[in-house]
């Protein structure tokens, strides 16, 4: 008997996902930072899972989102893209405004890669100061088995 709906490809489990984020929080904790809010996205940008801590203010979805589209869109680390392009605000703006506001260039976004180097999705996050956010979510996508891509020189 056909299938009523065919299935899409999946590149990011939901399980994986749930792993990062919690892994991510879990290095919030051990650092001793605010709440984070962090968002798992598939590589074509999609949320594959997100989580609030109480406390995380209110806008920190969006923040967490705009980083790890930032990764996305350009294919390396959200902070990198910020550093690459200091002095070119128009270009910032632009492409921050192409995007809906989902185009976040401080760190907290970072591309997730499988063992061929190849982006599956990327992790947003914000609450705490940008690279404390980035190296959070750099160790809840190590401690699910993939690789945190930053810039193409292996950072």
């Amino acid at each position: 008997m056909p299938a009523d709906v065919y299935k899409l490809t999946v590149t990011l489990p939901l399980e994986q996902a749930r792993t990062m984020i919690r892994e991510t929080l879990a290095e919030g904790h051990r650092r001793g930072l605010q709440p984070l809010t962090v968002v798992v996205l598939d590589a074509g940008g999609h949320i594959v899972s997100l989580d609030r801590e109480d406390g995380s203010g209110i806008r920190r979805m969006e923040v967490a989102r705009g980083k790890a589209g930032a990764a996305l869109g350009i294919g390396i680390g959200s902070g990198v893209v910020g550093e690459r392009n200091q002095g070119r605000d128009a270009f910032l703006a632009s492409v921050a405004s192409a995007s809906n506001g989902e185009f976040v260039p401080v760190p907290g976004g970072v591309l997730v890669l499988d063992d061929a180097q190849r982006i599956v999705g990327a992790v947003g996050v914000s609450g705490d100061a940008s690279p404390e956010d980035q190296a959070c979510a750099v160790a809840g996508i190590e401690a699910a088995g993939y690789g945190a891509g930053l810039d193409a020189a292996g950072g």
